[in-house]
C-alpha cells in the first residue's frame, strides 16, 4: 500500500504469518496497529487490514522493511534486515513520502545501524524523507501499551500538519 507524495509511509519490520496469509498489513486481530492509527488521528475511524485503499486516501501508506514472513521478527538475520533497508531507499526515493514511521525500534536500530537511536523523530533523514521510530504494534510487544504507543502517534500525527 504505497503512492507517490504520501504524508506518513508507515515501515512494519515483516509480515507476521497471518499478515502473509490474508495479505493485509498488521492483520492478526491482536495487533493494535489499525486502532492505535484511528486513536492517533491518522483515520476517520477505525480502518479494518483489508480496508488498503481507505488508508492511501487520507495520504498515509503501509509497507514492510522486510518481505519474508515470520512467526516472529526475531527470526530475521541483520543482513535482511540491512537489505531490506536498500530496498526501501529505492522506494522512498521513487514514491518521495514527507516522513518514514518506521514501526519496531530493534529493527530499525540494526538495519541503519544506529544502536543508540530512541523513540521519536530522528535526526537524520532517509533519501530525503524525515524519519520516525515508533514502537511495534504487535501483541508480541507488550513493552509499550496501547495508551504510549498512541501518545507517540499523536505527536507524529502533529508533525505531518506542521
Amino acid at each position: 500500500m504505497i503512492a507517490a507524495d504520501l504524508k506518513v509511509l508507515f515501515c512494519g519490520i515483516n509480515p507476521g504469518l497471518y499478515s502473509a496469509a490474508t495479505g493485509n498489513h498488521f492483520a492478526r486481530p491482536g495487533n493494535r496497529f489499525w486502532p492505535a492509527l484511528h486513536a492517533g488521528g491518522f483515520t476517520p475511524r477505525r480502518f479494518w487490514p483489508w480496508e488498503k485503499d481507505l488508508i492511501l486516501a487520507e495520504g498515509f501508506g503501509v509497507t514492510n522493511l522486510v518481505r519474508r514472513a515470520t512467526a516472529s521478527a526475531d527470526e530475521l538475520s541483520p543482513q535482511e534486515l540491512v537489505a531490506g533497508r536498500r530496498r526501501l531507499a529505492a522506494k522512498v526515493r521513487r514514491y518521495r513520502p514527507r516522513i518514514v514511521a518506521f514501526l519496531g525500534m530493534g529493527a530499525y536500530r540494526h538495519a541503519f545501524a544506529r544502536p543508540k537511536a530512541t523513540l521519536g523523530e530522528q535526526p537524520e533523514r532517509f533519501e530525503g524523507a524525515r524519519v520516525w521510530v515508533l514502537p511495534s504494534p504487535s501483541g508480541l510487544n507488550a513493552n509499550y501499551q496501547m495508551g504510549a504507543l498512541v501518545a507517540l502517534l499523536r505527536e507524529l500525527r502533529a508533525a505531518t500538519r506542521a
